[in-house]
């Protein structure tokens, strides 16, 4: 019998049916189209300020909902990809719920591999976090209600931000970040070179191990998170979620598991587009928000600007 590739898995194939994401659904398109058609809704729909630059390389640009009232707590999100494909234009969707009830979402493009390792795409999501906490407050932000998220390799670039040394790289409070939402993440790289995303991302070792959240026990923190994935995802995809809530609860942190169990991969962060969602009512309640007393407002519907 072969040796295993990465825990009980002996080949690439095995491992493939586990986080092969487009595979585990029926019709893959459908959910492109879903992830598309609401991000040009909500570009439509709510105002924005499209591809600010925060870093040096064009690539670095970030999208901006603001809230109708300022100073607004702010989301940070990251797309998902696996880190090789999409862009931020195809998740503004996340938006539609937030903004309606009072937070600002802060949208953020990143260089894809194999363009660039994920080192450097790890540097530049927290990068995306430094100017949003330097500069939002002209977009209405309140940088000391500052929130990441993400949606699977974006949910793995949120765990990241947590783990970055914002006062001695940054010159940043250590709890510049006040909490984390991380849907349907991948937070264990280790079998990640024996699957078919290894031509793109070109992982070594050394990468493996400093960009897994998971295999690194977290300090004390004050930031919380929110750790949430489909009931229909892998086995794999939910094993990942459910052992970095035990992680950061074995350090003392406040950590709360949000499972939906009917969801896929891709429905995990539909929640996102509907204010009166669960999801939306789990993010409200991570940034200390009064649920009940949130309404959505009614959005004026205008053309903004470019799409």
């Amino acid at each position: 019998m072969p040796p295993a590739l990465y825990r009980d898995f002996a080949t690439q194939e095995a491992l493939d049916l586990e986080y092969d994401v487009e595979r585990q659904v029926g019709d893959f398109s459908a959910y492109a189209r879903h992830y598309v058609d609401n991000s040009k809704l909500a570009r439509h729909r709510l105002k924005c300020v499209l591809d600010v630059p925060y870093g040096a390389t064009l690539d670095e640009r970030l999208d901006i909902f603001p809230a109708a009232s300022a100073p607004a707590p702010v989301l940070v999100f990251f797309h998902g990809g696996y880190w090789r494909m999409l862009s931020n234009k195809e998740f503004s969707l996340v938006a539609l719920g937030p903004v309606p009830v009072g937070i600002a979402v802060v949208n953020v493009n990143y260089s894809l591999c194999p363009k660039v390792t994920i080192d450097e795409i790890v540097r530049q999501a927290r990068a995306a976090v430094a100017w949003t906490w330097r500069e939002g407050a002209r977009y209405g932000i309140d940088r000391d209600r500052l929130y990441v998220a993400g949606h699977s390799a974006g949910a793995h670039l949120a765990a990241m931000a947590l783990k970055a040394d914002w006062s001695g790289d940054y010159g940043m409070p250590v709890d510049a970040i006040r909490g984390a939402f991380c849907v349907s993440g991948l937070y264990d790289l280790r079998p990640l070179p024996y699957c078919f995303v290894q031509p793109s991302l070109q992982l070594t070792p050394d990468q493996v191990f400093r960009n897994s959240p998971a295999l690194d026990p977290p300090r004390r923190s004050s930031a919380a998170m929110i750790v949430s994935w489909g009931g229909e995802e892998s086995a794999e995809f939910r094993r990942q979620s459910q052992d970095l809530v035990s992680l950061w609860q074995r350090a003392g942190n406040t950590c709360e598991a949000l499972p939906q169990p009917q969801a896929n991969h891709f429905t995990a962060l539909y929640g996102l587009e509907d204010a009166a969602s669960p999801l939306c009512a789990a993010l409200l309640r991570l940034m200390g928000m009064d649920v009940a007393a949130r309404r959505p407002s009614l959005l004026r519907r205008r053309d903004f600007g470019p799409r």
